[in-house]
């Protein structure tokens, strides 16, 4: 029998990430797009869910075999072991349909063998009273397992390592300007609703109306915390992809001006195109690098100020599972002088009395550039992504 495209689909995803770097939700998006609702949902999960666990599979990989695999038995591999261990998926479906992918390789054999060794007597993997157990147990770096240990405490780490590991809730945001109403099933939290089971956003007719948009009840607190009003001059700096900055128009009411920065003229356009989605006319995107902006550039100062930094990610980490493989300590400080300069910049076009709010989605103290009043959320605690958003 030949693999499901479901799992064809998420093999053929898997490689890209692995081979060429390419990041899961982008390729998914991409490779998924002709699959039905109910194969693209498994396609997700299942590549996800490897990416997410390949710490703990590359080490029971490691146990078992001791030669280079080919990278599609090695993919392959991954899907098995992970459809074993951490889904509900049949063991007879797992193995055979792994097989299956791995073929035509002679590898398809070791395949087979491991997974069937696996399914009959099981894996124990180390305990996480250690940094070193629990980044093999909880599947995350071992340097970021150690800054958080240190950082909060290991209690606190191991009930954030397992949070990551979890599904992200599936949180849209309400937008009034599209005057369409939203009769959607879920839990409402302000601007927010909270849908529980299957949801295909991208595909729903509310999308394409601008009445909803995909949005972590986190990303949401930021626009409501710098709280701009009707008929405010407000400047968002590293603008795209447009959530906050869509946000920000509409609780203005689509009144003032929204100004809208970001440096990568693709990126730039694709904000151009979610405004008008989302029914923001009050928002105007200016291209140009956040760290050089100027009052004579934008035309004089603002009464709010959103600083939206580029950062790692890292309380992003289950609806983004590759992050917590691609961040490094190097990058953070490479980050962190760069978010010091959009700060420094964003200051000097901020009106007398202005406020000016701070934000960033990851759990990283050296990213957390801005002192003042702050809100910080953390995945196990508040069921949203990490965020540290600061006040001043």
């Amino acid at each position: 029998m030949p693999a499901s495209p479901a799992r064809r689909t998420a093999l053929t995803v898997l490689r890209r990430v692995e081979e060429q770097g390419a990041y899961a939700d982008r390729a998914l998006h991409g490779d998924a797009r002709d699959l039905d609702g109910r194969d693209r949902a498994l396609a997700k999960r299942l590549v996800f869910g490897t990416v997410q666990r390949r710490g703990t599979l590359d080490w029971i990989i490691a146990n078992h075999v001791n030669r280079k695999l080919d990278p599609q038995v090695r993919a392959a591999l991954l899907l098995g072991l992970y459809q074993l261990l951490y889904t509900d998926v049949p063991a007879h479906a797992a193995v055979a349909e792994s097989v299956e992918l791995a073929k035509p390789s002679p590898g398809a054999k070791l395949v087979n063998a491991v997974l069937r060794k696996v399914q009959r007597e099981g894996v124990k993997l180390p305990t996480d009273d250690t940094v070193e157990g629990a980044a093999i147990a909880h599947s995350h770096p071992e340097w970021l397992v150690r800054m958080w240990w240190d950082w909060l405490g290991p209690d606190e780490t191991r009930a954030l390592l397992a949070a990551d590991n979890q599904p992200a809730e599936l949180a849209l945001r309400i937008n009034p300007l599209a005057k369409i109403d939203v009769d959607l099933e879920g839990h409402r939290e302000d601007d927010a609703l909270i849908v529980e089971g299957a949801f295909d956003v991208l595909a729903h007719p509310l999308y394409a109306q601008g009445a909803i948009t995909p949005q972590s009840r986190a990303s949401q607190r930021v626009a409501r915390i710098l709280d701009p009003q009707p008929g405010e001059r407000v400047l968002d700096v590293c603008a795209a992809p447009g959530g906050k900055t869509t946000h920000l128009a509409a609780l203005m009411q689509n009144t003032g001006e929204v100004v809208a920065v970001e440096r990568n003229p693709q990126r730039a356009q694709a904000l151009t195109v979610q405004a008008q989605r989302l029914h923001a006319s009050s928002v105007k995107v200016h291209l140009a690098d956040a760290k050089e902006i100027t009052q004579d550039a934008l035309g004089g100062t603002f009464d709010r100020i959103l600083v939206d930094p580029p950062c790692s990610g890292l309380g992003t980490l289950r609806s983004h599972p590759d992050l917590r493989w691609r961040a490094t300590p190097k990058a953070i400080e490479s980050l962190r002088r760069e978010q010091e300069a959009i700060v420094e910049a964003a200051r000097s076009v901020l009106a007398p009395g202005g406020r000016l709010v701070y934000s960033t989605c990851t759990l990283s103290p050296r990213e957390e550039v801005v002192s003042g009043e702050v809100i910080r959320t953390l995945p196990h605690r508040d069921g949203t992504d990490g965020f540290y958003i600061a006040l001043t």
